[in-house]
């Protein structure tokens, strides 16, 4: 199933952030390819997705987090929530492990 990827406003200053930031390549690039997996096939392995139980979605949902990078000091991952409609995903943040 094919979801369309919807940004918070925090979510989507991180990402122009790291899309513009020339020491940021490496992390932006691997942040691409964790959101078009995302869009595809929430389940693929590398993303490890599971719940988050620390934050909230905008209107109270569950969050989830998926992985960006791994073994990696302050590695990146993304947050996210279902909706708010039917085959979307709202992007909550897109920041180191906290």
């Amino acid at each position: 199933m094919r979801f369309e990827l919807l940004y918070t406003p925090t979510a989507s200053a991180q990402r122009n952030q790291l899309e513009r930031h020339p020491s940021a390549v490496k992390v932006w690039r691997a942040v691409r390819k964790t959101l078009a997996l995302m869009e595809a096939n929430l389940h693929h392995p590398s993303l490890q997705t599971h719940k988050y139980r620390s934050l909230e979605g905008p209107n109270g949902e569950e969050v989830f987090e998926a992985y960006v990078q791994q073994k990696t000091p302050a590695a990146f991952r993304v947050f996210w929530c279902y909706g708010p409609l039917k085959k979307q995903i709202t992007i909550v943040a897109i920041t180191p492990h906290p």
